[in-house]
C-alpha cells in the first residue's frame, strides 16, 4: 500500500455559470441558468448547471429548462445556451496553471483535476493547505473563477473532501482524521454509490459510511460480487490506492444532436450527419489523431437506439472519406429500422485513434458533443 500521499482535489464552483458571470458581472447577483437547448424550442432540452443562486430555488442540472422556468418564474433569471468554446478556454488556461503546482497531474474533466503534491510539500498536510490557498488565491486573480479544494492521502478522500464546503471551500483531512471524517456520512455519499445500491445497503441495515466499514466483508462480497464488495469495503475504511497520473488517449470522438423534426428522410439526416462529421473530424485533427472506426447512430421515436460501425484497415486522415462512411452507415441503418419509426436523434462518432504512427495503447476517456 502506498503511504504518506498527499493529494489534492480542485474542483471549479459551477463552472459552466461562473464563466458566464465573468464575461458579464451584471449576472452576478442573478440566478444563472446554463441550458443544453434541443432545438425544438426556447423551452425544450436539459439544464447543464446553475449558479447557487438559482440551486436555491430547487434548480440543478439534467432538469428540463421548463421546469427550471417555473421555479424561477417572477425571479430576474437568466436562461442562457451553453458556450463551450468559453469553458473549454477557460478550463485549459486554469488546468495549464494546476499542472505547474503539481508533482503529478491528472485531468477528470473539464472542471475537475488531481493533483499529487507529495514532493512539493514533502509529505506536510499543513503545507498542502497553504499551498492549496496558493492556487486559489492565483485563479480567481488571473481566471477571475472560485475553486473548491479537498486535501486528503488519497484520491478518493480528497474528492469527497472538495465537496464539503462549497463554494471556494477547502477541506483538508489528515491521515489521523480519516475515519472521524468517513463514519457519520449517509453511505450515499461514498463515492461510487448510487440510488439502487443505497438502497440495497440500507435493506441489509447498513445506513452511514461507519456502518459499512464495519461490515463483514464476505457478505458483501456475495451480495454485490468480488470487485465491487471489496471496493465499498476498502474506500468505506478510506483505502484508495489509485495513483495520479496522466490520462491516456480518448477513446472516442462524438457528436450527438437532436433534430427539430422527427424524420427519415436521407437527405435531410445527411445534411446535418457531415456537418457533425466535419466537426469531430476537425477535432480530432486539433488532437493529431486519426482514427480507422467510423460509427453512425440513430435514436428512433420510441427511443430505442439502432447503430452502425465501420472500420478499416488503414487509419483514416480523410474528411472526404468519413463523409462517405456516414453516408452509406445512414443508408444501412435507414433501410433496416421500423418503417413507422422516424428518427427523434442522430449521432456520428469516430473511435480507433492512433497518434504519430502510434497505435492506440491506452484508453481512460470518451469524448462527447452535443
Amino acid at each position: 500500500m502506498q503511504e504518506n500521499r498527499v493529494i489534492m482535489l480542485v474542483d471549479f464552483d459551477y463552472f459552466y455559470a461562473q464563466c458566464e458571470e465573468r464575461e458579464n458581472p451584471s449576472l452576478k447577483d442573478k440566478p444563472v441558468v446554463v441550458c443544453m437547448y434541443s432545438g425544438r424550442g426556447e423551452d425544450r432540452g436539459a439544464i447543464s448547471t446553475a449558479n447557487y443562486i438559482a440551486r436555491k430555488y430547487g434548480v440543478k442540472s439534467g432538469i428540463p429548462i421548463i421546469l427550471a422556468k417555473r421555479k424561477l418564474k417572477d425571479k430576474d433569471a437568466a436562461f442562457l445556451p451553453a458556450n463551450f468554446d468559453l469553458y473549454e478556454k477557460v478550463s485549459e488556461n486554469i488546468m495549464s496553471l494546476l499542472k505547474s503546482y503539481a508533482d503529478k497531474f491528472e485531468q477528470m474533466g473539464i472542471d475537475e483535476a488531481f493533483l499529487d503534491v507529495t514532493q512539493k510539500t514533502s509529505g506536510s498536510f499543513e503545507k498542502a493547505k497553504q499551498l492549496a490557498e496558493t492556487i486559489q488565491r492565483e485563479i480567481l486573480e488571473k481566471e477571475k473563477i472560485t475553486l473548491s479544494v479537498g486535501i486528503g492521502p488519497n484520491k478518493l478522500i480528497a474528492k469527497m473532501a472538495a465537496g464539503r464546503q462549497k463554494p471556494f471551500g477547502l477541506t483538508m483531512v489528515k491521515p489521523e482524521e480519516v475515519e472521524t471524517f468517513l463514519s457519520p456520512l449517509p453511505v450515499n455519499e461514498l463515492v461510487g454509490i448510487g440510488k439502487k445500491t443505497a438502497k440495497a445497503l440500507q435493506e441489509m441495515e447498513i445506513k452511514t459510511v461507519g456502518d459499512l466499514a464495519k461490515f463483514d466483508l464476505e457478505k458483501l462480497i456475495k451480495r454485490f460480487g468480488k470487485v465491487l464488495g471489496v471496493y465499498f469495503y476498502n474506500a468505506a475504511n478510506g483505502i484508495d490506492e489509485s495513483p495520479v497520473q496522466e490520462r491516456g488517449m480518448i477513446e472516442s470522438i462524438s457528436h450527438i444532436l437532436t433534430l427539430k423534426e422527427d424524420t427519415k428522410d436521407l437527405g435531410a439526416i445527411l445534411q446535418l450527419a457531415h456537418k457533425m462529421g466535419t466537426d469531430v473530424f476537425q477535432r480530432a485533427k486539433e488532437l493529431n489523431l486519426n482514427f480507422r472506426t467510423v460509427t453512425a447512430q440513430l435514436i428512433l421515436q420510441d427511443m430505442t437506439t439502432h447503430s452502425k460501425s465501420k472500420t478499416f484497415g488503414t487509419t483514416i486522415d480523410s474528411l472526404e472519406v468519413l463523409k462517405e462512411s456516414i453516408r452509406e452507415l445512414f443508408e444501412k441503418l435507414l433501410s433496416e429500422t421500423p418503417e413507422e419509426l422516424k428518427a427523434r436523434r442522430i449521432g456520428v462518432k469516430i473511435s480507433n485513434f492512433s497518434q504519430g504512427g502510434q497505435t492506440q495503447k491506452h484508453i481512460t476517456e470518451y469524448v462527447s458533443k452535443e
